[in-house]
Parts: structure tokens; C-alpha cells; sequence
């Protein structure tokens, strides 16, 4: 049992170590959470894929994809150019009138949007694979016997922060109740997609 919590501890250390860092994902939950829209969708998809993600890590599927090394490249040119795409359109929001930022979330709040995209910030990004698949798999291969006790705790990592970053985002609105604030956070949003677009094309 001691092993057991240990590993799951170990697991929940190294995963929370990995997605707490600012990235596309995260700036799009904390937005989403902000917003108040669709939270619970965006926080269940996130944590969702997580999963699946590192239980194929922990399965050995890191080995298949590395003989197939073209298909990161290909997931890091169209990952790249869906984020720039996103980025631009945060920037748009930076330099619109207030009314307009409001009348354009309101538009773009619906629940398939925020889904889609989501899903798309999720498995569009070649840094996730690399940390979930490779990374926490090659972490857990050296648990033995425990190594799927260490993805457990992994997963359960991302479903604490990712639920923690997307209801608690909420607590922020009362800051960002003028329009200079949101167009702030946009800006913000708009250079960390802009970024991470610019680094997954430069390297594919």
C-alpha cells in the first residue's frame, strides 16, 4: 500500500509539474473560466484527453510513435497554424471597441465553439504528446508493476488543475470588469498562442 501511494504520489507530482506551466490550453481554459462559458465542457475535455494521453504513455504507444516521426511533424504544422490563427483573432478583440469585445463573445460563447476549440488546443499541440506520451510514459516505465498506479496519480493531477483553473477563474471577473482589463487578458492570450504558433512552425 505504501509503494502503491507513493507512485500515485510521485504520478501526481511529476503530471501537476508538466501542465501548470502557461501554454495554449491553459490560457484558453482560463479564459473560458473567466467568461463563465461552457467551463464545465472545456474543464472535461482537457482533463479527459490527459488521460488518455498519458494511459497511452504508461501503454508503451510512445515507442510506436517514435517510428513514425513525421506524424509530430505534421501535427506541429497544423498545430502551429491554428494557433497563430487563434492568436490573431485575440489580438483583434485587444484593439476593438468595448462594445464590440462584449457583442463578440456573446457571439462566439457557444458551447460547440468553445468545445471545438478546445479540442483542436488540445490535440494540435505536439508539446502535449510529448509531455504525457513520452515523458510521464518513460517516468512511468520505470515504476515496474506501479506504473499505472503513476499515471493514475498523473491523471488525477491534471483533473485537480485544470478544474481549479477553469471554476476559479471565475473569482477574477470582479478585476476585469472594464473593457481595458479584457483587452489585457487578450493581449496576453494573443501573444502566448502568436508565441507557441511561431515555436511549433519554426521547429516541425
Amino acid at each position: 500500500m505504501t509503494n502503491a501511494l507513493s507512485a500515485a504520489a510521485a504520478g501526481f507530482g511529476t503530471g501537476l509539474s508538466l501542465i501548470v506551466a502557461i501554454g495554449a490550453q491553459n490560457a484558453f481554459v482560463l479564459r473560458q473560466g473567466i467568461r463563465r462559458d461552457a467551463v464545465l465542457a472545456v474543464v472535461g475535455i482537457c482533463a479527459l484527453s490527459d488521460a488518455v494521453l498519458i494511459a497511452l504513455g504508461v501503454g508503451g504507444v510512445g515507442a510506436v510513435v517514435v517510428a513514425w516521426p513525421d506524424a509530430l511533424t505534421v501535427v506541429a504544422w497544423v498545430g502551429g497554424a491554428f494557433l497563430l490563427c487563434y492568436g490573431a483573432l485575440a489580438a483583434r478583440r485587444v484593439f476593438r471597441p468595448a462594445g464590440a469585445l462584449r457583442a463578440e463573445g456573446d457571439a462566439a460563447g457557444s458551447r460547440r465553439r468553445a468545445v471545438l476549440t478546445c479540442l483542436a488546443l488540445t490535440w494540435l499541440n505536439p508539446h502535449v504528446y510529448l509531455d504525457t506520451v513520452f515523458l510521464l510514459g518513460s517516468v512511468a516505465a520505470d515504476r515496474g508493476p506501479l506504473r499505472w498506479t503513476f499515471g493514475l496519480g498523473a491523471a488525477f493531477a491534471s483533473l485537480c488543475w485544470f478544474a481549479a483553473l477553469g471554476f476559479g477563474a471565475r473569482h477574477l471577473g470582479r478585476f476585469l470588469s472594464r473593457p481595458v482589463a479584457w483587452r489585457v487578458l487578450d493581449g496576453l492570450v494573443a501573444a502566448t498562442m502568436i508565441v507557441l504558433g511561431l515555436t511549433l512552425v519554426a521547429g516541425a
